[in-house]
């Protein structure tokens, strides 16, 4: 693992652990082995959504632990990538796991190579290391896998599977009806919290990235995954049954509290809908599709 980060760049001293395991459902920190990284992994997934509201209503995305712990912890709302996986990674720190910061170029039938723009770690558990990762969004993972190559999700339901590329890369794939189906590429060259920073800045402000296009919200559990793209809900399961529903807008602040525990408000979903109404009014329109991050 490594250990050229300064000790404080993190700001893992700063994270209420209290008040995160009482966000994500668990009583007692667990223990620092595979099945208690596998557990917070899993916590952290079920309880925390994956959403990009914040950037549509004009608010900056501060990557500092105060601000990401205030927002997820303490108000109850969800994030991206960098949110996620900041607040994850403090956690296994200061539960005695090592971890190491990573990112990811995202694939997700990408033509060309996009640059790098996910954030992951890489977890040390009793001498074993694991990809976890809290922060990819809907076809991420619920669970850490072993970074080995050919490693494959254990439990039943969405299906995972890591292999090396090459001398560097490796890959991360879901399973999809037609085969495995890549989501992102990456290495073990470990990041600093300055290069987390500049891909924020492009990710929450650039008018072609996706998140800056439209609502990007998803929750997954072993059973089900719901996403809400635009107005559009859409809840899967693993043998590929869907239902989809059209909302109206009276309906949006309703459905990001009932059904994906994102506490909104009616004027907060008024602004929203303003928004997306100007967006499909400007012939600028034409971000990027791929919505995990």
């Amino acid at each position: 693992m490594s250990t050229a980060a300064p000790p404080d760049e993190w700001e893992v001293e700063r994270l209420d652990l209290d008040a995160y395991l009482a966000r994500i459902g668990l009583e007692a920190a667990p223990r620092p082995t595979p099945r208690g990284l596998r557990r917070l992994q899993r916590a952290h997934a079920a309880a925390i959504p994956f959403e990009n509201l914040d950037i549509l209503l004009g608010r900056p995305i501060r990557l500092d632990l105060d601000a990401v712990q205030d927002k997820l912890v303490a108000r109850g709302r969800g994030g991206y990538c960098y949110e996620h996986n900041l607040l994850f990674a403090a956690a296994l720190e200061r539960i005695g796991l090592g971890v190491d910061r990573l990112s990811a170029r995202v694939r997700m039938g990408a033509a060309v190579p996009p640059p790098p723009s996910h954030m992951l770690l890489r977890v040390e558990a009793e001498g074993i290391d694991w990809l976890a990762d809290a922060g990819f969004g809907g076809e991420g993972l619920l669970e850490p896998l072993p970074l080995a190559d050919g490693a494959v999700t254990a439990a039943p339901g969405w299906n995972h599977q890591l292999s090396r590329e090459d001398e560097r890369v490796w890959v991360l794939r879901s399973l999809h009806a037609d085969g495995w189906f890549d989501l992102y590429a990456f290495t073990l060259d470990p990041q600093h919290r300055v290069d987390y920073e500049v891909y924020n800045h492009y990710l929450s402000t650039h008018p072609r990235s996706s998140f800056t296009a439209g609502i990007v919200v998803q929750r997954s559990t072993p059973a089900w995954r719901l996403s809400l793209t635009g107005l559009r809900v859409v809840e899967t399961r693993p043998d590929g049954a869907e239902t989809v529903e059209e909302l109206d807008g009276a309906s949006l602040a309703g459905t990001l509290r009932e059904r994906f525990g994102i506490p909104f408000s009616d004027d907060e979903a008024a602004r929203l809908l303003a928004r997306l109404q100007a967006e499909r009014a400007s012939p600028s329109s034409g971000a990027s599709s791929r919505t995990s991050s």
